[in-house]
């Protein structure tokens, strides 16, 4: 059976998500005393959880990263699919540069959840209503996570310490609860993106603009 390219590039997105969820859930267990409100994500690239975490991150990334590759020839993912390219090296740095490699660390994270969220929001561009207003929400609260997560890191001064210290920017949710507030997001709208890939019919993108676009045009051929 042949598959299109953004059929293949939808099932590398939904592992890519689902082996992520999985190897985070499997090391915030393997951390002794994690807790999900103090600890950063980055602290789980350390310790015993340090071997699943990093590798799991990494192939995230590898994974969008091939995902990416299959999206490349079709005209209407091009913007799309420099955003997403940025957000899995991102996350390939994650794997690569752990907590103990502090500016690198910071850099490469940095750049994988302001690309996850402008990913997640430039994908209206190819997706039908409601999912279009998905994945604008979706990316719109990872980036707004990423500005108060930020905001806390610097007025706390966890910026240039190994303290995760709390602040009013996290909303109560404390350093740790406010990055999942980041990734989760961007995670949920990359599992139902792929889905919506894989099911949609085989053609649809291959015209400029929206997927209706195609199937208008499908229409009134058969017309």
């Amino acid at each position: 059976m042949e598959y299109s390219g953004e059929k293949v590039a939808g099932m590398l997105f939904f592992i890519a998500a689902t082996q992520f969820v999985l190897g985070l859930t499997i090391s915030e267990a393997l951390y002794p005393g994690f807790d999900t409100s103090v600890h950063y994500i980055s602290d789980l690239g350390i310790g015993r959880s340090a071997l699943i975490f990093n590798s799991s991150a990494f192939l995230l990334g590898l994974l969008l990263l091939a995902g990416t590759y299959f999206l490349r020839p079709i005209p209407n993912f091009k913007t799309f699919s420099i955003l997403l390219l940025l957000m899995s090296l991102g996350a390939m740095g994650v794997g690569v540069f752990t907590k103990n490699y502090r500016t690198a660390h910071g850099a490469v994270a940095t750049v994988a959840f302001f690309f996850a969220g402008f990913s997640a929001i430039s994908s209206f561009r190819v997706l039908k209503k409601p999912f279009s207003l998905m994945g604008i929400i979706l990316g719109a609260m990872t980036l707004g996570a990423l500005v108060l997560f930020s905001s806390g890191m610097i007025t706390s001064g966890s910026l240039t310490s190994d303290v995760a210290y709390d602040s009013s920017f996290y909303l109560g949710l404390g350093p740790g609860g406010m990055e999942h507030m980041i990734v989760y997001p961007a995670l949920m709208w990359l599992a139902g993106f792929s889905g919506y890939l894989i099911m949609q019919p085989h053609g649809t993108f291959n015209l400029e603009g929206k997927p209706e676009t195609r199937l208008q045009s499908l229409v009134g051929q058969e017309s």
